[in-house]
């Protein structure tokens, strides 16, 4: 019944949504031109990378338009789930949505090549790979499936908090129950390093840990601190296992309707809105540990090659569904950029 009501809100949610939103009718804005309400979904605090993102979008775009479009946000899961929230942005009745590539992922296997674990060293060269030709790739196979992905920015590396025991080495990761999101890669590199994995609701997540019905969960350092996921665990493992970047969708009928001017005008909002993303994570990650370290029993630095040697069969079994071609071709790029 729990599941039922959850559905029918979402439905409800969406149905509002809709009715308020406007791709664009014949009333005037302020110089006379087509009006736009608009709606942004995300499933984050406000004060997250996130919002930081959808507020600087919702401000450029309310300020350059003179009052012809306005902008809703909708965090925290307010609208569904990260995954139904995608569908509705490709059914059209979500606007926009601050997604996250592990969910795409599931659409779009190509996503998962940013997800495999370790691939990426630090978010510069993250950034450089998605600004380049891969991140073009990302965008043609988002416009196949009803979907125009305007950017892309970094949220985070991965680290795992638990509350079973401290994590030093892989082997530590053996019988520990993790709360992974539904999405490919991480549930399979969390089941290679032998955890009991679960995919409860990101909103339940804190509940979860706080009640023993998992033992731990990986997010961001950002992402934790948020959803105050420190207040209740015991030990955290600085891994950076896992990059998560959130790519900036909207609708892609939506962005087809829309006169060259506000497409220009949108395109510019996402990527100054991206670039403030970039920024205020790289400002706040060093930040947001020296914050929560305290509120943790211990706090470990495993061998990150020794978790590397585990987690290499993941790569092999995603060569197929990602594309041997597109994992090497991205391998061959960060090698590259490393050596400049």
């Amino acid at each position: 019944m729990k599941g039922y009501k959850s559905i029918v809100m979402v439905i409800f949610a969406l149905f509002i949504l809709a009715a308020c939103s406007s791709n664009g009718d014949d009333s005037a804005g302020g110089d006379g031109g087509e009006s736009y309400e608009w709606s942004v979904g995300f499933n984050t605090v406000e004060d997250s990378i996130r919002g930081e993102a959808a507020k600087e979008f919702k401000r450029i775009l309310e300020d350059e338009s003179d009052g012809n479009i306005t902008i809703e946000l909708f965090p925290n899961e307010e609208l569904g789930t990260d995954n139904e929230m995608v569908e509705s942005v490709q059914v059209g009745a979500l606007d926009f949505q601050l997604s996250s590539s592990g969910v795409l992922a599931e659409i779009m296997p190509e996503f998962s090549a940013s997800d495999l674990p370790f691939i990426f060293e630090d978010a510069d060269e993250a950034h450089a790979a998605l600004d380049d030709s891969y991140g073009e790739l990302l965008k043609e196979k988002t416009s196949e499936e009803g979907m125009k992905m305007l950017n892309t920015f970094s949220i985070g590396f991965s680290q795992i908090t638990t509350n079973k025991n401290p994590i030093n080495s892989p082997d530590d990761m053996q019988g520990v129950s993790i709360r992974s999101p539904n999405e490919p890669v991480p549930l399979d590199t969390f089941e290679t390093l032998g955890s009991q994995v679960s995919t409860i609701p990101f909103t339940e997540v804190y509940l979860g840990l706080q009640q023993g019905t998992v033992d731990g969960q990986f997010n961001p350092l950002t992402a934790i601190k948020d959803s105050n996921f420190h207040e209740v665990q015991d030990y955290l493992a600085m891994t950076d296992i896992i990059f998560y970047h959130a790519p900036f969708i909207m609708n892609q009928d939506l962005w087809d309707g829309l006169d060259e001017e506000t497409q220009a005008l949108v395109q510019k909002a996402a990527d100054e809105a991206t670039e403030a993303a970039r920024e205020f994570e790289a400002e706040t990650e060093a930040q947001v540990l020296d914050e929560i370290e305290g509120d943790f029993e211990e706090v470990t630095y495993p061998d990150k090659e020794e978790f590397q040697e585990v987690v290499q069969p993941v790569y092999e079994k995603f060569e197929d569904e990602i594309g041997k071609e597109i994992i090497d071709d991205l391998q061959t790029f960060l090698e590259a950029y490393r050596s400049e």
